[in-house]
């Protein structure tokens, strides 16, 4: 006889959005401005004090046509 659990997740995907000119790009104060917020944000959902680098694969970066997106997922359990 198999046994087995099963379980229900929720996934939230942050995510910060710098609007790129064509064909300039985006701009480095709105790239450190989106970047700082993304990291707050990050420490605060998953309890990371200011005194811990963050993991390496802790944000993403998007290139999409008009934006560049900055994102991290967040799952939470349902009972």
């Amino acid at each position: 006889m198999a046994t087995f659990t099963s379980r229900t997740v929720t996934t939230t995907r942050r995510e910060w959005i710098v609007p790129t000119t064509h064909p300039h790009g985006a701009y480095l104060g709105d790239m450190e401005a989106a970047l700082g917020a993304a990291i707050q944000d990050y420490r605060h959902y998953f309890n990371v004090s200011d005194s811990v680098t963050l993991p390496d694969d802790a944000l993403r970066f998007t290139a999409t046509d008009k934006a560049i997106v900055i994102s991290f997922t967040v799952e939470t359990p349902q009972p």
